[in-house]
């Protein structure tokens, strides 16, 4: 393991994380809202995961760049990160119809940079991270940031350690002894590997630039491609220049009070299994995310609930929750909910059961209901007697969707 870390290189360091994504494979939760704003972990979105990673690394000059149905997001920000700041920090949202510009849509992961380098231009930053929100993860970025500077790098590029197989699935890089990225292939068939090792780097899509460098190649590459994208186009076109391009291992990223079992977790969640998988990872008595880390906290807007609650204690009819998470707001009546996730506001009625379940903001279950293995939309009214999960023909004809592994989401 390597730690790099150079005092505090955070205060030269603007940020922009790319949100405005749809998020299409993990659908139907994303109908009405962008994966960024989708829940976790009961009370959190997912965007508050590298929001906070910036947060506690100590950059707190971030733009947070929207698309998708973005007004759930930009309200989120705004009702929380955009509290947190001040004298000349910020967290804002922007859109590409904020761009005076124009209103055209980012049509690629590097244009969506382009349409505000105005926004970079005018800070002093000598370094810009460029991060995506929709991630599950925790990294002191300021060891990257020290990293690149040690490396006079002029991209880093955060790397994830894996296995050939797995790696075929991704963006992979190829690195010499030092680290130093010598080429760079989408979804190979046969991906190389890390020098005397049986492994392969592949891109987490989080980069550090310095910053006059980064206005160069997006200035240079808009020229050759209206959709312009890291992946397919800047980092290439770096490789051919000759510029110091790095790969930074994710593994050797250690964040304040982290347990052993906790380094290098990273997760998609881009589909409905590694989404519920994730999230039922929070349940187990030791999970491998530890949000009860309070020394590198997960931020969320904090909102004035009262505690969760549980009433009724008789034979039949007692309020009770085992191996659950359970936000502020929720009151489980005279019900059981085991091995599952309740957002706020939930309420759980007489008779009923919940099991490995998911239910977003203000659910309200009815009497005699029984729940397994799903995943409930916020506002949602479960009429008394429902069973959900049990039956996924019966489910399907309700207009659920039943994915393969048997999860069953229910939208309005």
């Amino acid at each position: 393991m390597v730690m790099y870390q150079m005092g505090n290189v955070t205060r030269n360091t603007v940020a922009m994380v790319l949100a405005g994504g749809k998020g299409e494979r993990l659908s139907p939760v994303t109908l009405n809202r962008p994966k960024p704003c989708v829940s976790f972990g009961g009370k959190y979105k997912i965007i508050d995961f590298v929001l906070s990673n910036l947060f506690n690394s100590g950059i707190k000059r971030v733009y947070v760049l929207t698309q998708y149905r973005a007004y759930s997001l930009n309200k989120h920000i705004k009702d929380s990160w955009a509290k947190w700041t001040g004298m000349g920090e910020f967290y804002d949202t922007i859109s590409p119809e904020t761009n005076n510009a124009g209103e055209e849509w980012f049509r690629g992961t590097a244009d969506a940079i382009y349409q505000f380098l105005h926004c970079i231009e005018a800070t002093d930053a000598d370094y810009v991270a460029i991060f995506g929100g929709d991630h599950i993860y925790k990294m002191d970025i300021s060891q990257m940031i020290s990293y690149h500077i040690l490396n006079k790098a002029d991209i880093t590029l955060a790397a994830l350690e894996v296995s050939v197989e797995e790696a075929k699935r991704f963006g992979v890089f190829s690195v010499d002894e030092d680290c130093r990225v010598t080429a760079f292939e989408e979804k190979p068939e046969e991906p190389a590997t890390i020098p005397e090792r049986d492994t392969c780097f592949v891109s987490m899509g989080n980069y550090i630039f310095s910053t006059r460098k980064l206005i160069e190649v997006l200035k240079e590459g808009k020229k050759r491609h209206a959709d312009l994208d890291f992946g397919k186009h800047v980092i290439p076109m770096m490789l051919e220049r000759g510029d110091r391009v790095f790969a930074y291992n994710f593994v050797d990223n250690l964040v304040p009070g982290m347990r052993p079992g906790e380094r290098g977790y990273w997760k998609d969640v881009g589909t409905i299994d590694s989404y519920y998988e994730a999230n039922m990872d929070l349940v187990n008595v030791v999970p491998q995310l530890n949000l009860y880390n309070y020394k590198w906290p997960i931020f969320t807007n904090q909102s004035n609930l009262p505690p969760a609650k549980t009433v009724f204690d008789e034979e039949g009819r007692r309020g009770q929750s085992i191996n659950s998470y359970i936000c502020g707001g929720c009151i489980i009546s005279g019900s059981t909910v085991r091995r599952s996730i309740l957002g706020p506001r939930c309420k759980i009625n007489s008779y009923s059961l919940v099991e490995n379940s998911i239910l977003f903001d203000n659910v309200e279950i009815g009497r005699y209901v029984k729940i397994n293995k799903a995943i409930i939309d916020e506002n949602i009214k479960i009429p008394d007697g429902t069973e959900i999960g049990y039956n996924h023909e019966e489910d399907k004809r309700k207009g659920y969707t039943v994915t393969e592994s048997g999860i069953v989401i229910v939208t309005r």
